[in-house]
């Protein structure tokens, strides 16, 4: 096991790295060839240019002014200046939020990292249990300042006890102040947001099937009948996935072709020369420039004919529909509302933003999204419990006791000092870390196979599942699998009756390894982040190969975003291993204070100078993070239960299942009180944006704004160039119908300007048909 020495040699160790970091960070931000890596979100707005390319050539490369060099680290007061609501209107809601859980972190862990070294760390060191009563059992110097250190039915549990309800009620207090304040930001946001597309759409989906008439003339006449005061706009979906994989591969082949011309302009001697083989390593030798100029007519040919096909083609029309209404609040009765006496058709549900649309997985069909969530739910079962194999595979052999038993030759070197204290501070983390570097990747796959239809919800579901893995591989696995790994010989020589004893002191063994976790994976991680080596290196690639315009520069830039699927669940298993360890082994929680601090310091700045969010929920993630929270409460008051249980202190279980059920109590009081504001719209809110958007233009009308809001990206640049005849919406025009037995449509309508319907056939005037 590693003793205070060597965690002590781990943490220099890692703290080290992090500085490192932080120096290669700063001396690299300040060069003027990488200005676009590390301040892409300011290119982005337009607010910042390329330093100047005046003067000497060298200049135009490195920063020859040394005294910038003096003020490395001046990025992290520069981080924490922007104010709150200057952040919100630079970033959006989503970061500003986002950076308020690592807030939280703090204004949990701060107090309870203080209180716990002041009175638990002292009740827990003062024995000397498993100096004297355990010398069978593996343990370390941290152990010792645990409640593994505390003897049976010590009156001394009575702390832990006291100490449990007080971190409970703290950490029930900032969920519930910063609930309130969320809540409160979201509505506050939503009323003083600028109009947007969403705000008036809805996206209806399992249109039931009519013979007589297409998609759209179904859903107009439906809503035109049931919504006739505010129904303005529809926008059918189609499927155009292989369109859009055409313009893909087009625009790839373009990348190439680009690349060629530039090498051919560099050096006009010899035409470049490629294979057409498997990645251009074996294959017929040709021309480069004319062989992609010839697939890109080729792909240009097809994308013409598969668009037209999905104009024309009723089968590539599905049935759904992105629906706008002439004010918020139509569109909000008709989000919130049951349309039909079937609830399984007419099904609606508010519309992601335009650029939050998931487009691929729009065509998918209603009626299958529940077998593809059974299968999905079945195989993220299977892949949880199965990868609990490798791990604990992993991490015994990251171990000094494997590498022994694989690698004996090694001995000698292990042995040595330095090395022991890195390989049981360090490999165990890193190991874990390197074998869980594509789950997220598979994780966000099986999230797309789900069917939902925008990016947000497929990283809050991405989250939810990477949550589920770390809770039960990374946390349970660990800690079943290493401490009972590690007890096993003593399980075997003990009685029956002796194991829940050795189970209530091993548990809390694992510190150790968790500790060594967080800070890899935690500090080391922070750090790589902010010094962004992948986008670093992939820049200048395409800046040297492929950047002909300022355009392509600006294209070449990879801002990225914040990562929702992988960044919550890496900090919600920070606090659970905070909360779980606050009673347990308090020699953990500054570890998890450093890691708050740092990653709140490191993700402000990006925030503000490098991500570029690609959507924006008004915060609809907070009761996700809430409710993970409460479960991390939860699992840390069972988790005591159980440690007391096993050191014969049942007579205490009582007064902790109480503090579960207050637990449990608060969590439904918060959803009931504040998760409405999530997942509702009030009709109130509404009504008095509308009321004040009409006072300040009267004459406003959102026909065409949203008439090609939600038109698939593929068919933009087509449409751009399109004339649209757009009338207002408030023109008096009758639909007729096409069907002999049910009544007309007694509204305006944007599809033709026809008598009423209710006139006999034969005097009804034939109309061409709406393009799909």
């Amino acid at each position: 096991m590693a003793t205070l020495g060597d965690i002590g040699v781990a943490a220099a160790f890692n703290l080290l790295s992090a500085f490192v970091f932080f120096i290669a960070f700063a001396v690299l931000r300040l060069q003027p060839f990488n200005d676009r890596v590390y301040f892409p979100k300011w290119y982005l707005k337009g607010l910042r240019t390329s330093p100047a390319s005046s003067g000497a050539f060298v200049k135009k490369f490195v920063n020859l002014d040394f005294r910038s060099y003096l003020k490395f680290l001046n990025w992290m007061p520069e981080a924490l200046k922007m104010p709150e609501l200057e952040l919100i209107d630079h970033a959006g809601l989503d970061s500003a939020v986002y950076l308020r859980i690592y807030l939280i972190g703090l204004k949990i862990f701060v107090p309870i990292t203080i209180v716990a070294w002041a009175v638990l760390v002292p009740v827990n060191y003062t024995n000397k249990t498993l100096e004297l009563q355990l010398k069978n059992v593996t343990s370390s110097d941290i152990d010792k300042l645990s409640i593994s250190n505390i003897a049976l039915e010590s009156d001394r549990f009575w702390t832990h006890i006291v100490m449990a309800y007080a971190f409970t009620f703290w950490t029930c207090f900032v969920l519930l102040k910063e609930y309130e304040t969320v809540a409160s930001m979201r509505l506050h946001f939503l009323a003083s947001e600028k109009r947007r597309p969403d705000q008036f759409t809805v996206l209806v989906r399992n249109v039931p099937p009519d013979p007589d008439e297409s998609v759209s003339e179904t859903v107009e006449h439906f809503f035109l009948v049931n919504h006739p005061d505010t129904y303005l706009t529809n926008q059918v979906v189609c499927n155009a996935n292989k369109l859009a994989k055409l313009v893909k591969q087009r625009k790839k082949k373009q990348n190439w072709l680009d690349y060629y011309q530039l090498k051919y302009s560099r050096n006009n001697a010899q035409r470049p020369i490629m294979k057409t083989g498997f990645l251009g390593l074996c294959g017929k030798k040709v021309d480069a420039i004319e062989h992609h100029e010839a697939e890109i007519g080729k792909l240009s040919k097809e994308i013409a004919e598969e668009r037209e096909r999905v104009k024309k083609d009723p089968k590539a029309i599905m049935p759904a529909a992105f629906v706008s209404f002439k004010s918020r609040w139509g569109a909000a009765v008709c989000a919130q509302t049951q349309q039909s006496r079937d609830p399984t058709s007419w099904l609606t549900e508010w519309a992601p933003e335009p650029c939050d649309v998931y487009w691929p997985n729009l065509p998918i069909p209603y009626v299958s999204l529940a077998i593809r969530r059974l299968i999905m739910a079945v195989a993220f079962f299977f892949l949880t419990f199965f990868f609990m194999i490798p791990i604990a595979s992993v991490q015994a052999l990251a171990s000094i006791e494997g590498l022994e038993k694989v690698a004996p030759f090694l001995k000698p070197i292990i042995d040595m000092k330095f090395i022991k204290s890195v390989i049981q501070g360090i490999l165990p983390g890193l190991a874990l870390k390197l074998f869980l570097i594509f789950l997220p990747a598979i994780l966000m796959i099986m999230a797309k196979f789900e069917g939902f239809t925008s990016k947000s919800s497929l990283e809050r579901r991405a989250a939810t599942r990477y949550y589920l893995f770390n809770l039960v591989n990374v946390f349970l696995g660990s800690i079943v699998a290493g401490s009972a790994l590690e007890q096993l010989n003593t399980f075997i020589k003990q009685s029956a009756n002796e194991i829940p004893r050795t189970i209530g002191v091993a548990v809390p063994l694992r510190a150790t390894f968790f500790i060594t976790y967080i800070m890899v994976d935690g500090w080391a991680g922070i750090a790589g982040e902010i010094l962004m080596l992948k986008p670093l290196i992939i820049y200048h690639l395409k800046n040297f190969f492929l950047v002909k315009t300022e355009k392509d520069r600006e294209e070449a830039m990879d801002p990225g975003s914040l990562g929702f699927n992988t960044g919550e669940p890496q900090i919600q298993l920070y606090f659970l291993l905070g909360l779980v360890y606050a009673a347990v082994t308090p020699a953990l929680l500054p570890f998890i204070v450093i890691f708050f601090g740092l990653a709140y310091v490191v993700f402000r700045h990006q925030i503000i100078n490098v991500y570029n969010q690609e959507y924006e929920s008004a915060a609809a993630f907070w009761p996700d993070v809430h409710g993970r929270i409460i479960i991390a409460l939860l699992i840390s008051q069972v988790a005591l239960i159980g440690l007391l249980t096993s050191k014969k202190a049942a007579q205490s279980t009582p007064f902790l299942i109480a503090l579960v059920v207050l637990t449990i109590w608060f969590y439904t009081f918060c959803k009931a009180r504040y998760e409405p504001a999530f997942v509702r719209y009030p009709l109130q809110e509404a009504m008095m944006k509308d009321t004040l958007e009409r006072a300040r233009e009267p004459n406003l009308n959102l026909k065409p704004y949203l008439q090609n809001a939600y038109i698939h990206p593929v068919f933009k640049e087509e449409d751009e160039e399109d004339e649209f005849d757009f009338k207002s919406e408030n023109e008096s025009v009758l639909v007729p119908t096409k069907r002999q037995s049910r009544r007309s449509t007694p509204a305006p309508s944007r599809i033709s300007g026809a008598s009423s319907p209710s006139l006999p056939p034969e005097v009804v005037p034939e109309h061409p048909e709406r393009a799909s």
